[in-house]
Parts: structure tokens; sequence; C-alpha cells
């Protein structure tokens, strides 16, 4: 694993996330029916995936369609720039501001990282 450059830490989450599978405590076939908390609740148990993570897979791997990671970088930065927030916002003003994109929160956060990649013209 060092060989393909993977860290010693992140070799051990991959061995968690391996025997927590083959020991069947992970079920990624039941993922796609169950809730959004439930699938966080089932990802966070391996080491070294967080809420983040979990939040990730959902809007990737599972398409879900309205999720908001609020402890994302990207989505936090983008707000703030755009709802011209003098310090970094907290989940609840995100989810707040948010509200209007139900059930939509998922292509909304696509689209908040997408304008910060976008070069602009500014006067």
């Amino acid at each position: 694993m060092r060989g393909v450059g993977l860290s010693r830490q992140k070799t051990a989450y991959l061995r968690d996330l391996s025997e927590k599978t083959k020991a069947g405590l992970l079920e990624f076939e039941r993922m796609s029916d169950t809730s959004d908390d439930e699938v966080i609740a089932h990802l966070t148990q391996v080491k070294g995936v967080g809420v983040w993570t979990a939040q990730m897979f959902l809007m990737f791997t599972l398409r879900r369609p309205d999720i908001l990671p609020t402890g994302d970088y990207g989505i936090q930065a983008a707000i703030k720039k755009y709802y011209k927030k003098r310090k970094w916002p907290k989940p609840a003003v995100m989810l707040k501001i948010a509200k209007p994109w139900v059930p939509y929160r998922s292509i909304a956060s696509w689209y908040l990282w997408k304008s910060l990649d976008t070069k602009t013209m500014e006067k």
C-alpha cells in the first residue's frame, strides 16, 4: 500500500473498511434502500470515514439529490461569498439558506463548488 502512495494511516483505514465489510458489518447492497441518516451512521463506524465522506458517498455513489454537506469547505466558502457573510457560515445558517433548494441541495452544492472554479471578470 505504501508503494502506491498511501500513508500508514490511510492503509489502516482501508484495512478497517475491508475487515468490517468482510465481517458483514457493512452492507453496501442495502444502502440504496436506507435513509440518509442511516447510511451516514452505517459508514461512520469505519475508522477514517466521517460525516463528510459519508455525504460524498450519498451524493456521488448513491446519487441522493438532497444532500447539503455543511462541513465542506467549498460549500462554506461559496455561501460566505454569495450570501455576503462576514464570518464562515455555521451549519444552521447554511441549512436555513438552503431551505428553498430542497429537494435538490446536492445539485445546488455542485453548482456552488463549480462557481468557485469559474474564472470571472471582476472590475
